[in-house]
C-alpha cells in the first residue's frame, strides 16, 4: 500500500522544487493559512455546484423555448431574444462566481503567552 496526497502545500519561502510541485503555495510562512485555503476550496466547490445547477435548469427551459415549443400557442421568439437570454445566463453565472469575493476566511486569533508564565 502506498500513500498519496490529494493536494500538496508549500510555503513560499520553501525550495523551488517544493513550490513547483505543490498545488497550493502559501505566501506567508503561517501554517494556519492552510485552514483558509481549505475554506476557499470548499466555497469554490459550492459555487461550481450552484452554477452547474443554475445553468442546467436554465438550459432545460431555454433550449426548448428557443426550438419553438411555444409556437402552437402563438409565442414565437426572435433569435435576438434567444441571444439576449443566453447572455443573461452567462451574466448570472459570472455574477454568482463573483460572490466568492465576499468570503471572509476565518483565522484563529494569535495567542501569545506572557514571558513570565509557567510552562
Amino acid at each position: 500500500m502506498s500513500a498519496t496526497a490529494d493536494v500538496g502545500i508549500a510555503i513560499g519561502a520553501g525550495t523551488d522544487v517544493a513550490i513547483e510541485s505543490a498545488g497550493i503555495v502559501l505566501v506567508r510562512s503561517d501554517p494556519r493559512d492552510v485552514v483558509g485555503a481549505i475554506e476557499l476550496s470548499r466555497a469554490t466547490y459550492r459555487k461550481m455546484i450552484q452554477n452547474l445547477v443554475w445553468a442546467t435548469g436554465y438550459n432545460l427551459i431555454a433550449i426548448p423555448v428557443a426550438m419553438g415549443v411555444l409556437s402552437p400557442w402563438g409565442i414565437d421568439l426572435s433569435m435576438a431574444v434567444g441571444a439576449i437570454a443566453m447572455s443573461a445566463s452567462t451574466i448570472v453565472v459570472a455574477a454568482n462566481a463573483r460572490l466568492l469575493r465576499r468570503l471572509r476566511l476565518q483565522r484563529e486569533p494569535e495567542v501569545i503567552a506572557p514571558i513570565n508564565s509557567p510552562a
